[in-house]
């Protein structure tokens, strides 16, 4: 296709005037149509999509809506792509962009903060004040790409460069769509301190993020890491990503069970990823007198806390929204550095036509899913051309 004047392309990434995306409509809705490939602005790259992962948000948007927010409301039927963790191959540049090569790989963080608002300046980009502001008459600047504009279940996309991430040749597509879990396990950990070598963590829930959130405490050198949830198979693979010890929930209370463990005593850091409706409340009781708890799960209802005992306690409580603060450039790096294996929570992979049912099998954990991938046809036609 025919780009504007400053936009740079090259021949042997050619670019067509269309794409196929997914396309939402009513509640639970996705319809496959042609859409026009966007083309790339100032500050932003065009990325040919390769491959993306499902996530849990993403089936929360396309049956329920929220957080996603297009156009100042609910997402359905406005002609919204939704899809987030994907990654793919910078094929075209917008005016003054020099920071990426056309032909690179790389991941994608889902947001992009407007830049002018407080948080932003602070680096808090996920907590933008703007967030959503990018319709209209009023365009702050704002991206959120599967949440605020259009997102990766289709072929191509508009990225920010501040969204992007290097990757390694030698980290496979389905890999690379993990770097933006494996981000936001790391950015809670950031929050909570992040010197965790020689500290006692927790992590409740063994879901994709709390996965890789063991596999990230241990990476920092935390010890020992606890791992509690309901299935004993999760539990196995958080074992082999870097578990010391791993509590079944259904079996023996927890907060005993974690304190049986460290010695008789809570531990340092607890990451809670579950959403479970005691879960926030138990991971307080976890932690020693002045230890700090992430929240990186939404949970279903108001969970019922005993403040009174994080006021006697002196204990830390922190909520994390996505994968802040350039998380996903540290988990890349010991994702490329293999510190330790993301991989082991990929399960299936589908063609990007056969999104539907990858979502069942993400909705339903068909066969215990966990890490669902759709993947371009492209993408595979460019790595046998590479090599």
């Amino acid at each position: 296709m025919a780009m504007p004047q400053g936009v740079k392309t090259d021949p042997s990434h050619p670019i067509p005037e269309t794409m196929k995306a997914w396309v939402l409509g009513d509640p639970g809705e996705l319809k496959l149509t042609d859409k026009p490939v966007p083309v790339p602005k100032k500050a932003e790259v065009l990325v040919r999509i390769d491959a993306v992962a499902i996530c849990a948000t993403d089936l929360e948007i396309i049956y329920h809506g929220p957080p996603a927010q297009i156009e100042g409301g609910e997402p359905f039927n406005k002609n919204f792509t939704p899809g987030h963790e994907y990654m793919g191959t910078v094929v075209a540049l917008g005016p003054g962009v020099d920071e990426y090569k056309i032909g690179e790989r790389v991941t994608v963080e889902i947001h992009a903060g407007c830049g002018q608002c407080k948080r932003c300046r602070q680096g808090m980009y996920t907590s933008c004040h703007n967030y959503g502001k990018n319709y209209g008459d009023v365009d702050k600047g704002h991206r959120a790409n599967g949440f605020t504009t259009d997102g990766g279940f289709c072929e191509y996309q508009v990225n920010n460069i501040n969204t992007l991430i290097h990757v390694d040749d030698s980290m496979s597509d389905e890999e690379a769509t993990l770097v933006v879990t494996a981000g936001t396990s790391m950015y809670g950990l950031t929050e909570l301190g992040g010197l965790v070598a020689g500290e006692s963590v927790v992590v409740t829930g063994p879901g994709p993020i709390g996965l890789l959130g063991v596999a990230v405490a241990k990476a920092l050198g935390a010890q020992p890491v606890i791992l509690t949830g309901t299935r004993d198979n999760r539990l196995e693979i958080g074992k082999k990503l870097g578990a010391d010890h791993v509590v079944n929930i259904r079996k023996e209370d927890p907060v005993e069970a974690v304190k049986r463990i460290n010695g008789g005593i809570g531990v340092d850091y607890v990451v809670e990823c579950s959403a479970a409706p005691n879960a926030v409340n138990e991971a307080c009781q976890m932690v020693n007198r002045g230890g700090k708890v992430c929240l990186a799960a939404f949970p279903g209802e108001p969970p019922t806390v005993d403040v009174a005992h994080l006021v006697r306690n002196n204990i830390y409580v922190y909520g994390i929204r996505g994968e802040g603060k350039s998380a996903t450039h540290r988990a890349e790096a010991f994702m490329r550095q293999k510190r330790f294996d993301a991989t082991l929570i990929h399960t299936h992979t589908f063609e990007m036509g056969d999104l539907l049912e990858a979502i069942r099998y993400a909705k339903d954990r068909v066969e215990d899913a966990i890490k669902v991938v759709v993947k371009n046809k492209h993408s595979a036609e460019g790595r046998v051309a590479a090599e």
